[in-house]
């Protein structure tokens, strides 16, 4: 008990700043302290002191100042693999999938940027990321958005025996250049990163 009571004392005293000296003529003055002195009354102010007729001074009320809020801590920042994680059992996708995803995107690192302005992670495009209701360059939404289209992709392409590969290119390279290809679209970046990502999940 006894430590509480301590601090319960400091932050009274704390909560305590000064203190006015109610006067007889019915106005009062803000002094940081006092003393009595037989029929004279002895205030500080400001560094310096005024004497006062004890008749004078009615009484003393204490000045109260509200102590300041506690800051709240902000809670530990997840780390960006923990994030992965847990995003791929919040949208039941296979993690070592999703990792695979996010290494080839960036890297796991969470202030990437592409040359095309894709942000973060799982480098959303801002309009991609409006879409989707995240804010991009918040670490736990951008993979959490990223994990939900990459999600909607794969319930597109369900029952297509190429569905993950499909899925890949579409999140690199968008579903309408899928569709147009019915298939992985010939651009040598995303052959190269369809393969790099099945690559990396099935050595999970």
């Amino acid at each position: 008990m006894k430590p509480r009571i301590a601090v319960a004392l400091l932050v009274a005293a704390n909560a305590f700043a000064g203190e006015y000296a109610i006067l007889a003529s019915g106005t009062s003055m803000r002094v940081d302290s006092h003393e009595r002195n037989g029929e004279q009354v002895r205030v500080y102010v400001n560094g310096g002191s005024i004497d006062l007729p004890a008749v004078a001074v009615v009484g003393f009320e204490q000045e109260y100042v509200a102590p300041a809020e506690p800051k709240q801590q902000e809670a530990p920042a997840v780390p960006p693999r923990e994030l992965v994680s847990q995003a791929a059992e919040r949208w039941h996708l296979p993690p070592g999938f999703l990792h695979a995803v996010v290494k080839a995107e960036s890297g796991y690192r969470a202030d990437a940027v592409s040359p095309k302005g894709a942000i973060g992670l799982m480098q959303l495009m801002p309009g991609t990321a409006h879409l989707l209701g995240a804010d991009p360059k918040d670490p736990r939404q951008n993979v959490d958005a990223g994990a939900r289209y990459l999600t909607e992709l794969l319930r597109k392409y369900l029952n297509d025996p190429c569905q993950v590969r499909k899925a890949v290119a579409a999140y690199n390279a968008g579903p309408a250049a899928v569709d147009r290809y019915g298939g992985v679209p010939p651009y040598p970046e995303t052959v190269a990163y369809v393969e790099r990502v099945i690559g990396q999940w099935q050595k999970k």
